[in-house]
């Protein structure tokens, strides 16, 4: 694409929101410009890694939604791409395995009588008596759960993940991912399928921390999004790989932007567009609109934790049936062990050889981040012995795979940064649509992060702002906010998002 190149939409980022937007403008017949960072695949952190034939994902991404819409999507992208796979997941703690969903009788037994009593004794001392001011993740799971399932299934993943104490984390996380699961539900379940009361299947439509089944690309999730990226080149539009955002200018006279990115080689390329949809990091966005927006001090606040797996080849034919399995131990780095053939068994080439991702959260720059491949391997290679899950003599490979900016971090002063720096670009640059996880600095799933993709490719088509994709959240309740009609229609799956009520 040559400096200057005119097109309707240019797009920041080849992942789930970017691409999805990509897709759906091009089906419109918009003219299209996606650049993307990374110079070899797209997708994003919902990538599929490949290494001398064996397939791993940047964490698990099942596939399921309560969008009718989102499902279609999928559906259409990829029509003969899936395998129906079952969900197995355990959690692993002072040595031993709880399954999730809690099975009552398996937990009972793990833990034993007098800390279970006293489990359901802190559970119901909470209930009576919560904490009234709400302010930590610790706060809210501690009302939810009590004290001490908070400090057994909880505090030690959870600070894992994101590197700060959970007095410290904002309770929206905890609210956005675990508010649809509740300690009755979860160990009722557990207790009627181990009575065998309970056989009817998770549909989705349940919680979703309880699904039974999953549908997942049979190549991982990359597929989906190449597949993507090859249909909106055959429509004639581009995606520009290894080209990373230098600097975004609205013309004043024209509202047109300019949109200019430097190649590999230190050449810059400028794209001329009357929108532009950006799933960049809020924080680096800020750092590239010209001129400066006032809350760039708010936005560079904003703090991400990064990422990175460690994948083992192993002599056995499979080593655990689950997908994957917490890690609730403070003794080992890792925070949560993929097991790749569980996915889809095409992941793992060699039926000989099993393939694992060892997933640790870290922060760039720190000293996991900054080991060489061989020292994560090694410590990959030991914590997995550690935990007893194989033999140090049976690894005979390896590989990792590096993240930056996994997952936005919900401290006590995410909300104002966030939403100081999305009043200033609605305000003063209405064609200018923030998307997705990184984009929207919210932890959400694939499924939501595109959904707000799609919301946003509504309002540019309508010329005006029909919804609200702010309102799109991990229930997949999408708030209306404008006119009255074409409401969505309801059955087991929500099929359209409402639209925005009139003024």
């Amino acid at each position: 694409m040559a400096s200057g190149h005119s097109v309707d939409v240019a797009i920041i980022g080849a992942g789930p929101a970017g691409l999805t937007a990509a897709y759906l403008l091009t089906k419109a017949g918009k003219r299209v410009a996606v650049i993307e960072k990374d110079g070899h695949a797209v997708g994003g952190i919902s990538r599929t890694v490949e290494h001398e034939g064996f397939r791993f994902d940047i964490g698990g991404h099942r596939f399921f939604s309560k969008s009718r819409e989102v499902v279609d999507l999928w559906n259409e992208l990829l029509p003969d791409g899936f395998v129906e796979r079952p969900r197995m997941s355990r959690i692993y703690y002072e040595g031993k395995f709880y399954s999730y969903p809690l099975r009552a009788f398996e937990a009972l037994l793990n833990l034993g009588v007098w800390r279970s009593a006293l489990c359901m004794a802190s559970y119901a001392r909470w209930k009576l008596a919560p904490k009234k001011q709400v302010r930590s993740f610790e706060d809210w799971v501690v009302n939810q759960f009590g004290h001490k399932l908070y400090s057994i299934f909880f505090k030690t993943y959870t600070e894992k993940v994101w590197g700060i104490p959970c007095d410290e984390m904002s309770a929206d996380w905890a609210a956005q991912r675990i508010k649809g699961l509740s300690l009755g539900a979860a160990v009722l379940d557990g207790l009627k399928r181990s009575l065998g009361l309970n056989k009817r299947p998770n549909d989705g439509m349940a919680t979703k921390s309880l699904l039974e089944t999953f549908r997942y690309p049979r190549l991982g999730p990359g597929m989906m999004w190449d597949s993507a990226h090859d249909k909106v080149v055959a429509g004639g539009n581009a995606v520009l790989m290894g080209h990373a955002l230098k600097q975004l200018t609205q013309d004043q006279l024209s509202s047109r932007w300019k949109v200019a990115a430097t190649r590999a080689d230190g050449s810059v390329v400028t794209i001329d567009a009357g929108h532009v949809i950006s799933s960049a990091p809020m924080r680096e966005l800020a750092g590239r609109l010209h001129p400066l927006p006032a809350a760039l001090p708010a936005a560079l606040d904003l703090k991400y934790r990064d990422f990175l797996t460690v994948a083992l080849m192993i002599r056995s034919d499979d080593l655990f049936p689950d997908n994957w399995i917490y890690i609730h131990d403070s003794k080992v780095k890792v925070g949560r062990v993929q097991n790749f053939r569980s996915w889809s068994p095409d992941m793992v080439p060699d039926p000989e050889l099993a393939c694992v991702g060892l997933e640790y959260f870290c922060f760039e720059g720190d000293g996991l981040w900054s080991s060489t491949d061989v020292e994560l391997i090694a410590l990959a290679t030991k914590e997995m012995a550690t935990l007893g899950l194989c033999d140090p003599a049976h690894v005979v490979g390896g590989a990792v795979v590096r993240q930056e900016k996994a997952y936005p971090v919900y401290d006590d002063g995410y909300a104002e940064n966030v939403a100081a720096l999305r009043a200033e670009v609605e305000a003063r640059w209405p064609t200018l649509h923030l998307v997705g996880r990184n984009g929207m600095h919210r932890y959400n799933n694939q499924d939501h992060a595109m959904m707000t993709a799609m919301l946003t490719v509504r309002n540019i088509l309508a010329g005006e702002r029909l919804y609200d994709i702010w309102g799109v959240n991990e229930d997949a309740e999408y708030h209306e906010a404008g006119r009255e009609g074409e409401a969505a229609a309801l059955a087991s799956v929500r099929a359209v998002p409402e639209r925005l009520k009139a003024a």
